[in-house]
């Protein structure tokens, strides 16, 4: 039992994710150059973030641990103090214990490549 709870909170990507469209456009989403939507959608999948998240388009995700995470990019703050930029997501979903010490939201090891792929997949949920 404890494996699973472990796996559930390990998993969880962006608890407290929160943003603003108008940020976006201001500094730009992540570059389709450098980022890939179904890369994206591929690591929400293995790293589990379902379990902990609702997050539209990812089969079974209806985790409640964390927030849902549609609309995402319409939300004003990440974590509930970051401004939701491109660059913000990326690092809050590699380093949440960064930005907030507290927070249940674990450090799953994405690398920055990784956590481009997942921006750009949650910037789709608008």
């Amino acid at each position: 039992m404890r494996g699973l709870i472990g796996i559930a909170v390990a998993t969880c990507l962006a608890v407290g994710l929160s943003g603003c469209a108008s940020l976006r456009a201001k500094h730009g989403a992540a570059s389709a150059d450098s980022a890939s939507v179904d890369r994206g959608k591929a690591t929400i999948i293995v790293y589990g973030c379902g379990k902990c998240h609702s997050i539209p388009g990812i089969p079974g995700a209806h985790g409640v641990v964390g927030p849902p995470l549609n609309f995402l990019p319409r939300r004003t703050y990440i974590a509930g103090q970051l401004p939701n930029t491109p660059e913000n997501l990326i690092h809050w979903v590699m380093s949440p214990q960064s930005i907030k010490a507290k927070t249940d939201m674990p450090a799953l090891g994405l690398s920055e490549p990784q956590a481009k792929d997942v921006a750009a997949y949650l910037d789709t949920l608008k």
